[in-house]
């Protein structure tokens, strides 16, 4: 209790009264006007107005021109989406990641993309003595891991470039893609074949690889990887232990809980 009233000291009352406004509206109340919302909130009408023009402006509320009233923007939507569809992709990659650890003795992940990092959402750590430490809750930088290598493969190489222009692709090891030109053409690479590898690129002697894991409109949201010792994680035991083919069919069957049906990754 002590910790939630020390951080109430820090609240800014404009963000505060902004998400009065968004908590204002229900499923029974929909729309609003800036006299209702003034008086139930307690503030000056050209406060809420200049509250729901920000709000509009970026698209969390939008006005109906025709009753002049406000009502929920799209973006509320977009944000809720991604808190379903994070929640529920963990929730259904759970066991299918406990299934790739036992089968690959490494340890398993799911992470998404966001702007140009991902978020490690779960992991399922293997019990062998030397291994990869999980990366639950980690923001690693997209261009030099494999889970985030195999959801940048699927946009537009202009889209990537404006993401990473030049000199925006730190060395995070010595073994880390700085090129946006070397880049491109490993997402290239990482779209051909269906999956994506890490080669030392965010911790020396580490290694990993991903497949991508997709909706109900095949749209891939998220990837699924193995993380592991360079050591064990060699390109012969990929190419002769059917880690990849274990790898896609895990991706594979988290697509097919989040919706997405029909002809998936090749393996």
């Amino acid at each position: 209790m002590a910790i939630k009233r020390e951080k109430e000291n820090y609240t800014i009352q404009s963000v505060s009264h902004a998400l009065d406004i968004l908590e204002s509206f229900t499923k029974n109340e929909d729309e609003l006007g800036v006299t209702g919302l003034s008086k139930r909130l307690g503030l000056h009408k050209n406060n809420v107005f200049r509250l729901l023009a920000t709000l509009e402006h970026r698209g969390y509320i939008e006005q109906n021109h025709l009753t002049e009233n406000y009502r929920l923007g799209p973006k509320t939507l977009q944000l809720g989406s991604i808190f379903i569809e994070q929640r529920e992709c963990r929730r259904q990659a759970r066991p299918i990641l406990e299934s790739l650890m036992a089968a690959s003795g490494e340890t398993a992940v799911v992470a998404v993309l966001r702007g140009n990092k991902v978020i490690y959402m779960d992991s399922v750590e293997t019990d062998r003595t030397v291994r990869a430490v999980s990366r639950i809750g980690a923001m690693l930088p997209a261009y030099c891991t494999a889970v985030g290598k195999v959801q940048l493969a699927q946009l537009a190489a202009a889209d990537v470039e404006r993401m990473y222009p030049e000199g925006e692709l730190l060395a995070v090891t010595p073994k880390t893609i700085t090129s946006p030109a070397v880049l491109i053409a490993e997402l290239k690479k990482t779209l051909e074949r269906g999956y994506a590898l890490e080669n030392e690129e965010t911790e020396l002697e580490v290694r990993s690889i991903a497949a991508p894991v997709r909706d109900f409109s095949k749209k891939v949201i998220a990837a699924v990887g193995i993380v592991a010792p360079a050591s064990r994680l060699t390109d012969e035991r990929i190419e002769k232990h059917k880690i990849v083919a274990m790898l896609i069919d895990a991706g594979n069957a988290i697509s097919a809980k989040m919706g997405c049906s029909g002809p998936l990754a090749k393996k």
